[in-house]
């Protein structure tokens, strides 16, 4: 735990502003949790204050935070206490929930994660406080691999596979266009981490982190657990729990139960895989290290995206 400044330590580092600002007076002691460019994170006692990141649109982020506290998704997302600014970022004020034990990986919540997400996809966008922001999963898809672009001296052989493994995606998977008409209420940004209980330690799971939620393809949710599955990460029992759960629950994206949900989950599996790629090739470059194990089945994966020619490939052929 970090202790407060001493009074009088001015200008105020972003994490002790933040514990200042979620206790209402002088920075109390708090845990920093995160401290990234897209988000700052401090957890004093039972609330947990996240400074988000300065480039935020925030009339989107103010649409996302009402919809996180809207009664049609009571029981789905986390509601926020309040909002508010520190150091010119928009701040959110949320209760604290328990997160995923990450040392437990047997005992990950993969079935309520499903049911969440299912219940998310189900809720009318009609019943929801208009007008909602699209979901920003294909622009992160962008920003991985504008970052890859800037890195210094990544891996040459990995980069190229993975803009090979790009150039398969329709434009708007990887955020150049728009996506397809209709959609859902979307997370965009699906994995364990945005998952507590709350109350702490054993109330019902829900989910956290609203940066990228809106109306967009609802099978972007599914493609983080999809694409891990599909490069060896994570086992078939766990993937296949998380499947048969977002069935079960009446989830939209993956087709009914006894189908191969492969024909709604390529494209989006294919992005998260180049997006998680190109993420783990500028890191490693940025660290001078090679790939963990993770990093390197995520690659090996973008390879054989690349050798599958695209249906527009196979129309060209003679």
């Amino acid at each position: 735990m970090t202790p407060a400044p001493p009074p009088g330590s001015l200008p105020r580092p972003l994490p002790a502003a933040l514990a200042a600002w979620a206790s209402g007076g002088p920075a109390p002691a708090y845990d920093l949790l995160a401290d990234r460019a897209d988000g700052t994170v401090v957890r004093c006692g039972d609330a947990v204050a996240k400074a988000h990141a300065r480039d935020t649109d925030r009339q989107a982020l103010e649409r996302r935070l009402a919809l996180a506290g809207h009664g049609a998704l009571a029981g789905v997302l986390l509601p926020p206490l309040r909002t508010g600014t520190v150091g010119e970022r928009p701040a959110s004020l949320w209760p604290y929930g328990a997160p995923v034990d990450p040392e437990r990986p047997d005992d990950a919540p993969w079935e309520e994660a499903a049911r969440l997400l299912a219940a998310l996809h189900r809720t009318p966008p009609a019943a929801l406080p208009g007008p909602v922001p699209p979901m920003r999963g294909p622009a992160k898809v962008a920003r991985a691999l504008h970052r890859l672009a800037a890195a210094p001296h990544p891996d040459p052989e990995g980069a190229l596979a993975v803009r090979a493994a790009a150039r398969t995606l329709p434009d708007w998977a990887r955020g150049r266009g728009s996506a397809p008409p209709g959609g859902a209420l979307c997370h965009g940004d699906l994995h364990l981490g945005q998952l507590v209980r709350h109350p702490a330690p054993d109330g019902p799971w829900l989910l956290i982190d609203v940066d990228d939620l809106g109306l967009g393809t609802p099978a972007w949710d599914l493609a983080r657990p999809a694409a891990w599955y599909a490069a060896g990460i994570l086992a078939p029992a766990a993937w296949l729990r998380f499947l048969d759960a977002y069935r079960a629950a009446g989830g939209p994206a993956a087709g009914p139960p006894g189908t191969d949900p492969w024909p709604e989950l390529d494209v989006t599996a294919r992005a998260l895989t180049v997006q998680t790629a190109a993420l783990a090739l500028a890191k490693a470059a940025h660290g001078q290290r090679p790939l963990d194990e993770a990093e390197r089945l995520v690659l090996e994966a973008c390879v054989r995206i690349a050798a599958v020619p695209t249906e527009s490939q196979r129309r060209a052929r003679p």
